[in-house]
């Protein structure tokens, strides 16, 4: 078992291998946490970890709210997150490469990282000014007929595409040539681009392999291609690109 301890960095938000993460850091915690990525210059050390938030708040509260208006607002690594951090979160995510990190005057941080790797949540500690976190790195494994799978996997993608575009806008059909080919980054890339909620886009990070990751894909494409056939209005093309995160 290959094990790393990384910086922790909690989103509301799932990170898959391969996928680009823009994010606008301002909290102190993680405006620590990019000091310190950068002090080494070491292109290993500008790695940290994303997971998805299971039960907690993304940004910690910074003044009284309600229903009590006395109330102190939360302080430290943890702030948002309970007494017992790793129960907030979910326990496999993915490590971020930080290709860019650019702080801007006013102290907060413009940050351009890419998933790499997933991993396995094992513990957190909270006694820094950011959480940190030792991670079990997790094999990539094909699993059965994850070939076919992925070219079952395209199609229905192409399908889910202009429906959710709008066929008359614009066909979609050319983008067959710029899509890859290798199963897995095919599955990481239908599964962060896909218009789908928090829970099933982690039940797809975490899938044993990627034939199981595939064969879940295919089903939710096609169920989500269908519902939008029915829908009276197609939802907006920018909904199926990846939001900057506030923090």
């Amino acid at each position: 078992m290959t094990t790393v301890r990384l910086p922790l960095f909690p989103l509301n938000s799932v990170l898959f291998p391969g996928l680009v993460l823009p994010l606008n850091v301002f909290e102190e915690r993680y405006r620590a946490m990019m000091r310190d990525l950068l002090k080494s210059g070491e292109e290993e050390s500008r790695r940290f970890a994303v997971v998805a938030i299971r039960d907690g708040r993304e940004v910690a509260p910074t003044a009284p709210g309600l229903p009590d208006q006395t109330a102190l607002p939360e302080r430290g690594p943890a702030a948002g997150f309970g007494a017992d951090p790793i129960q907030a979160f979910h326990r496999v995510g993915c490590v971020a490469d930080a290709a860019t990190i650019r702080e801007r005057e006013d102290g907060s941080f413009e940050v351009l990282a890419t998933g790499t790797t997933r991993v396995r949540l094992l513990s957190v500690d909270a006694s820094g000014p950011y959480l940190t976190a030792e991670l079990e790195e997790l094999p990539e494994d094909a699993g059965d007929g994850s070939g076919a799978l992925a070219l079952g996997v395209l199609r229905a993608f192409r399908s889910y595409q202009q429906r959710l575009a709008g066929a008359r806008e614009r066909s979609l059909s050319t983008t067959g040539a710029e899509l890859p080919e290798e199963p897995s980054v095919v599955s990481y890339l239908v599964a962060a681009a896909a218009v789908l909620d928090i829970p099933a886009k982690q039940r797809l990070l975490q899938a044993p392999d990627t034939a199981t990751r595939l064969a879940e894909e295919l089903k939710l494409l096609r169920a989500e291609t269908a519902v939008i056939r029915h829908l009276p209005s197609l939802p907006a093309v920018e909904l199926t690109r990846a939001p900057t995160s506030p923090n």
